[in-house]
């Protein structure tokens, strides 16, 4: 089905024009740049930890299956380790957000307060 509307005008008017101006801004985009920074390193990092675990748990089974400290194996060990990993960047990501994201954040909601009163 083909529409008849112009896109521009479609778009406006889904779009607050501050906030799309504020889109172009030179500290929204610094905001974005730390966002990924962190946040793709990081899942990239734990992906392939994970993926890791599950490779070695099927095609390792001998060295998963290694008793570590009485019936603890190296399989357990790991998929513990799952968890801890988990909350560890739950945490890096709390701390790296109240210190580099959070001030910028505000910064810019203040500004976009101060331009829709």
């Amino acid at each position: 089905m083909v529409s008849d509307k112009d896109p521009s005008t479609d778009r406006a008017a889904r779009h607050d024009p501050i906030y799309d101006a504020m889109a172009e801004s030179p500290e929204f985009k610094e905001l974005r740049h730390r966002y990924r920074a962190f946040v793709f390193p990081v899942t990239v990092a734990f992906l392939a930890w994970f993926l890791l675990y599950v490779v070695m748990s099927n095609w390792a089974e001998s060295f998963m299956a290694q008793k570590v400290v009485g019936n603890i194996n190296v399989a357990l060990v790991f998929g513990l380790l799952q968890f801890v990993t988990t909350f560890l960047i739950a945490y890096a990501y709390s701390r790296y957000s109240a210190t580099r994201l959070d001030p910028l954040a505000d910064q810019l909601l203040h500004v976009y307060e101060e331009e829709t009163r």
